[in-house]
């Protein structure tokens, strides 16, 4: 009997289905998608992340438990609410399981915020976000024209609401209005609302289609979940980075939307949004009108105020045939005048030039004091100089006669001699003597007499001796020539 025999003898049968892994998990997996094929749930979200795919995996959590969570990339895009982190949401969706870790999630198909305070708390942290870039600062608003050619209005094509602003348009001055037809209440209204903003600012200006001076934004009523698409930061940020003055009128006057936060100006209804684009036409002729009347009237009472002064001058100048007279005759007499005053400055001036002349010497006599004052300078230095050179010969026959004392000439008149070896160094000790070292002897007076002549050394502090001490004699070598013509003087240092 096998080993495999003897323990199926011995192990006990049981009558309960035997199950493998993956039939077991595919069996749990079936009765909970029939169980729970269709379920909302509510929670918090927990753990958001979207993969590259872009399938979104999160929890949903409260204080007792937590779920896994799920959502395909087609389902993501048609979510009316955007997932974040902790925000309270009702999921609808059905229940299944993933069999390779043993885990239940939760298939969403659809998420809405559950309740209104839930929705409030993300929009106040939605708007504190964008705040704090900066899209809401007063410096970024724009000044609305005075008087638009072209506006531009996103807002639903079928509603009444482009109907009261056209009609408001109409009534107050007619504009060439551009309509961006959008969807303003579900999934896909945010995209469409920044497509539509975004596409009026990259109009370019003398184009086929006109570029809009202004644009309107508007929407009517609703409660806070159909008002959703102004608040998407895509709608805001559309909104704050258009170039071109905006007008937001979306919802009642007591509804507000972050749309409404971005633009540079909020009206409170679409109709007063038409009412702030353009001003009322019959207003502006009756201003201009009065503005005119005013300006005639002004300048007919400029004009009477200036014929007035004019007469008032006019009487008060008199006859100017008179008064040309009374000039003519002062002119004349200006004349005569100037006439001899002429001649009397004329005579003045000759009298200063012939003093001056007068005081001019001439050249020769000019000469002739330099020449005198040259004599007397130069008899006054002729002492000095004199003087001078005979302090400079002092001097010179003194240093004279102290180069002559120390010259060595004066130690070879005592009867001294100055030793040169053969090439006119100067030998100064003894130690530097060899015994038959050739050297030259110079003598008190003129070498072609016989001042300097030859010698040869007998013996010396560097002679040398044989083995009884007695000195040997240096070979005999030729007698050097005495050098013929030798000016030099030679030297005792």
């Amino acid at each position: 009997m096998s080993e495999s025999e003897s323990l199926q003898q011995v192990a006990p049968k049981s009558n309960i289905p035997e199950f493998s892994v993956a039939e077991l998990a595919q069996s749990l997996k079936r009765t909970i998608e029939d169980q729970f094929g269709r379920v909302r749930v509510r929670g918090e979200l927990s753990r958001v992340s979207v993969a590259a795919s872009g399938h979104m995996y999160s929890s949903l959590k409260d204080e007792n438990a937590v779920i896994d969570a799920v959502c395909w990339k087609g389902t993501m895009a048609k979510l009316s609410v955007r997932p974040e982190e902790g925000l309270e949401v009702i999921c609808t969706g059905r229940l299944t399981t993933y069999p390779k870790s043993s885990k239940y999630q939760l298939v969403i198909e659809s998420m809405e915020l559950a309740g209104e305070g839930a929705l409030l708390k993300m929009l106040e942290e939605r708007k504190k976000k964008l705040a704090a870039e900066g899209l809401f600062d007063a410096e970024r608003k724009q000044e609305l024209p005075f008087l638009p050619q072209v506006i531009g209005v996103v807002t639903s094509p079928t509603g009444a609401v482009i109907r009261d602003i056209l009609h408001r348009l109409r009534d107050r001055f007619p504009r060439h209005v551009l309509v961006a037809p959008v969807t303003v209440q579900g999934d896909k209204a945010a995209a469409q609302i920044a497509a539509a903003i975004t596409g009026f600012d990259s109009i370019k200006p003398g184009g086929l289609t006109p570029r809009p001076d202004l644009i309107i934004v508007a929407r009517g009523g609703g409660s806070l979940e159909d008002l959703m698409a102004f608040n998407e930061e895509i709608v805001v940020r559309a909104a704050a980075q258009c170039s071109i003055p905006l007008i937001s009128a979306v919802g009642h006057e007591t509804d507000t939307t972050l749309i409404d936060y971005a633009a540079d100006r909020r009206a409170p209804t679409p109709t007063g949004a038409a009412e702030m684009a353009v001003p009322v036409r019959e207003q502006l002729v009756a201003q201009i009108l009065e503005c005119e009347q005013r300006l005639v009237g002004a300048m007919v009472r400029k004009r009477d105020h200036l014929r007035e002064r004019l007469d008032s001058f006019s009487r008060a100048l008199g006859n100017p045939a008179r008064m040309m007279e009374v000039q003519n005759q002062k002119l004349d007499y200006a004349g005569q005048r100037l006439g001899s005053a002429f001649g009397a400055f004329i005579g003045i001036k000759r009298q200063i030039y012939t003093a001056q002349a007068a005081k001019l010497a001439g050249p020769k006599h000019t000469i002739t004091a330099a020449r005198q004052n040259l004599g007397h300078l130069s008899m006054r230095l002729m002492p000095v100089m004199r003087a001078a050179l005979k302090e400079k010969n002092q001097k010179l026959t003194s240093t004279t006669r102290l180069l002559e004392g120390l010259s060595f000439e004066r130690v070879l008149e005592r009867g001294f001699a100055v030793v040169r070896s053969a090439d006119g160094a100067i030998i100064s000790k003894a130690t530097m003597l060899d015994a038959g070292q050739i050297v030259d002897l110079q003598f008190k007076g003129n070498e072609k007499v016989g001042a300097v002549i030859g010698a040869r050394v007998a013996g010396g502090a560097n002679a040398k001796s044989d083995a009884n001490g007695k000195p040997i004699s240096p070979r005999k070598s030729k007698k050097p020539k005495a050098k013929k013509n030798n000016t030099d003087q030679g030297s005792l240092f």
